[in-house]
């Protein structure tokens, strides 16, 4: 159970599902205090101007006229929930609909809310108690048992109602969860396919511009910068396999040599010089391998500038001269000035003696390798 709520979207559920049953709750508690308020209100007025009508007879007819208004108001048929009663000072009843005083109202004046029979049954009652001049009571008051009944009604159809908005509530949440899932489960699915080596897998982005899209995409953007990275180190480590494995193999033999034919001091030295020559060479094409893998991952362009290729071409031939002369054959250039790019003259240089030293390699003995720098037709 603990494991199950630690779930994101089952927390997202409860929450959805507790927000739409307090939105109900505060919605109709709203409409049975603006409800219950208004009936309250009538209720008091009506009593109120009751009690007035028969104080104002009282001090303008005198006690006959008091009795004449509550005797009036008593036979009207319109209003059986009224309450009146009007005694001495004494209590003893004058005139009302009441038989006796109410033996839970006392001797001071203000509101009250009792119990009386009516019909053979209890009803709630709210009753006003006025001292009148010459020190006689008024009882003025309403049944409201219906308001306590329509108060009742409210009060389960808010029970109802929180009832309802709980089960919505939670047939959201489960939708909610349901689709967060979905879209979870989808994301774990591809991460998985990714781990395993289907690198071509991505996120589904519909392009609806929600949430999940927007983080697919980011997702996607990521991922594709991983398989240019790792596409990338994959051509370095076969260009490295490839570019190394000449100069390894001339200086190899040319230390095997040293070591087999034992020649002088100086010539040691010379070869030494040589061997010197070719690690640097080495180190020059290990390091122009890695700048070309920063450049295709676009990571790093900032060795680039305006390079004459004639100056490349010059490097180059002044390098292979003496493998050329080596393999019995020659190298021949054409290269004019003029001829300008912007590009990494250090990965510029290791291209173009790539392929002088394939050329080298492949030509027949007594052949010639021509470098010829031409600017080319537009197509």
């Amino acid at each position: 159970m603990i494991r199950f709520l630690h779930s994101i979207s089952v927390r997202l559920a409860i929450g959805y599902a507790a927000l739409v049953i307090l939105s109900a709750l505060a919605l109709m508690g709203f409409l049975w205090s603006q409800t219950t308020g208004y009936l309250d209100q009538e209720t008091t007025a009506v009593i109120l101007a009751d009690a007035r009508a028969v104080g104002d007879s009282l001090s303008d007819f005198g006690l006959t006229g008091a009795k004449e208004t509550i005797d009036d108001r008593v036979k009207q048929t319109a209003d059986v929930n009224a309450v009146y009663l009007l005694t001495d000072p004494m209590r003893l009843p004058l005139a009302g609909n009441l038989e006796a005083w109410p033996t839970q109202i006392s001797m001071a004046s203000g509101w009250y809310d009792v119990p009386l029979v009516r019909g053979a049954m209890l009803h709630a009652t709210r009753i006003l108690h006025v001292v009148l001049p010459s020190g006689y009571h008024l009882l003025v008051g309403r049944d409201v048992q219906d308001r306590i009944a329509l108060r009742g009604l409210i009060v389960e159809s808010l029970g109802w109602s929180a009832l309802a908005a709980l089960i919505f509530a939670v047939a959201g949440g489960l939708l909610v969860r349901h689709s967060v899932l979905n879209r979870v489960a989808t994301i774990t699915q591809t991460a998985n396919a990714i781990v395993n080596g289907d690198l071509s897998r991505r996120m589904p982005a519909p392009h609806t511009g929600n949430e999940f899209d927007q983080l697919a995409q980011t997702i996607n953007g990521m991922l594709d910068q991983i398989q240019l990275l790792i596409e990338g180190a994959r051509g370095t480590s076969d260009a490295i396999a490839h570019d190394l494995r000449t100069p390894l193999t001339e200086l190899r033999t040319r230390l095997e040599s040293i070591v087999h034919d034992r020649p002088g001091t100086t010539a040691i030295i010379e070869e030494v010089q040589k061997a010197i020559a070719d690690t640097d060479r080495l180190i020059a094409v290990f390091n122009a391998l890695l700048r070309l893998a920063d450049i295709k991952s676009g990571v790093r362009r900032s060795a680039f500038r305006i390079v004459d290729l004639a100056d490349i071409v010059a490097d180059v031939v002044e390098l292979y001269v003496p493998v050329a002369e080596e393999n019995d054959k020659a190298l021949a250039t054409d290269a004019s000035r003029g001829f300008t790019v912007n590009g990494d003259p250090h990965l510029l240089a290791q291209a173009l003696a790539n392929l002088v030293d394939n050329a080298i390699k492949f030509a027949p003995r007594g052949g010639v390798v021509s470098l010829q720098l031409r600017r080319a037709e537009r197509i």
